[in-house]
């Protein structure tokens, strides 16, 4: 009985310690540490997951393992071969994975200031008729998409968002035109010289054509899907648009977003994605100066 009470005794004297003591003296910076150290370890699993790289994760975890064995019983030979190995590991896991971590970087410098809204007023009648302008912007998309879709008629659509896609307007023709379904209609016209490439949409405008975009090297990608679709993919993966597909062979609408593709959209359905998408949830609030006239002008029919 009195080795238990000794053994317990012990125990608590090592959670007083090596533990409490600790606790005691975390400060706030400690807590941000850890927070930030638990985002970082959620974003390469994510990043692993995203990837299908587990069996490589897998991988570097055993021979990280076998290397700590190998200093632990001090195996001279082995401890060499495994020290080279995660020397030149370090540059083999920058080759394999130079596609995603380009990726991840593009998207890292990319990022923009949240709730910079990135439509030109100059081109919109109001500032509190912007959600109309998008909603009659989603429209023409919708109906071109669907249009195209029964004459089987391929194309590339690419809504810009936050990140900047100056890099890829340059590969192609700059219009800087209203969104009609007519001019959208004629670009992706079978025999029109700018076919081939996207359509790059920037403030709601037909901002260029004829664009080349990066192919994914995503290797899970359905053997069917073709090049149009794999360029949708690539630009989803470096940034955060959204991409429109109307595929050649099938006519089948699909949208590409942050490297997922979803197919087989119709007009009601292609429709409501978009806008659930690219519908900003809450109208801007009026004008305080606005208001106030609407105001007054409102006492004075009051008084009258």
């Amino acid at each position: 009985m009195g080795k238990i009470t000794s053994i317990i005794q012990s125990m608590q004297d090592l959670f007083e310690l090596h533990v409490w003591h600790r606790i005691d003296h975390i400060r706030i910076i400690d807590i941000i540490d850890m927070i930030l150290l638990a985002i970082i370890c959620y974003k390469i699993i994510n990043f692993i997951l995203q990837r299908r790289a587990v069996n490589v994760a897998w991988g570097l975890i055993i021979v990280v393992l076998s290397a700590m064995v190998t200093t632990l019983f001090d195996m001279k030979a082995l401890m060499l071969i495994f020290n080279n190995i995660m020397q030149v590991g370090i540059i083999a896991f920058v080759i394999v994975f130079q596609p995603e971590l380009r990726a991840v970087l593009q998207k890292i410098g990319n990022v923009s200031i949240p709730n910079i809204k990135h439509i030109n007023t100059k081109h919109i009648n109001a500032e509190n008729k912007y959600k109309e302008y998008i909603e009659s912007s989603i429209t023409v998309i919708t109906e071109t998409a669907c249009d195209l879709s029964m004459e089987k008629t391929g194309a590339l659509i690419v809504i810009e968002r936050d990140m900047n896609l100056s890099e890829h307007i340059k590969t192609g023709t700059v219009l800087n035109a209203q969104m009609t379904s007519q001019l959208l209609k004629n670009i992706f016209f079978n025999k029109a010289p700018l076919h081939d490439g996207a359509v790059i949409v920037r403030n709601y405008r037909i901002y260029a054509a004829g664009c080349f975009l990066p192919l994914s090297f995503n290797q899970d990608i359905d053997e069917s899907l073709g090049t149009r679709h794999r360029a949708a993919i690539g630009i989803s993966e470096v940034s955060d648009a959204v991409v429109i597909v109307v595929s050649e062979e099938t006519g089948r609408i699909s949208i590409v977003q942050n490297g997922v593709i979803k197919q087989n959209y119709s007009y009601s359905t292609l429709r409501k994605e978009l806008t659930k998408i690219l519908m900003p949830e809450e109208a801007p609030k009026p004008n305080k100066r606005t208001k106030s006239k609407k105001s007054n002008k409102n006492k004075q029919e009051e008084t009258v």
